[in-house]
């Protein structure tokens, strides 16, 4: 009888210990940091170097517009934070041609966007 009391009295904790196992139920775990869809890096076309200074970025989608901006401590132009869609990129400088992209497609998975790296290289005028 006492070993029948101490299951009875055993039994609610055996069976929440059985919730918290490892299987997830197929549930995705995503991280909490937002990504941005788009990143830029700008070079000198004729001597490929790193161009920030003064460097404008903006990506466009229909009537959707953004300037980009520069990550500190980096030379990566970066947004469309966490934001599908088909961007056309238009990179300034003065004393440059303006570059003008073809249209970039930003996808995502179940968690993120799926990060795309652009490297544009500037004209001198």
């Amino acid at each position: 009888m006492k070993k029948i009391l101490l299951l009875l009295c055993l039994f609610p904790f055996l069976m929440a210990n059985q919730c918290n196992d490892d299987d997830d139920n197929g549930q995705v775990n995503c991280t909490q940091e937002a990504r941005a869809g788009l990143n830029v890096t700008v070079h000198d076309a004729v001597t490929h170097a790193v161009l920030t200074e003064s460097v404008t970025v903006v990506a466009t989608e229909g009537t959707y517009i953004e300037t980009l901006e520069l990550i500190p401590g980096s030379d990566i132009f970066s947004g469309a934070w966490e934001r599908q869609g088909s961007y056309v990129l238009t990179v300034s400088k003065e004393g440059y041609q303006t570059y003008t992209s073809e249209t970039i497609v930003v996808t995502a998975d179940v968690c993120h966007v799926i990060p795309q790296n652009v490297m544009v290289q500037l004209v001198p005028q």
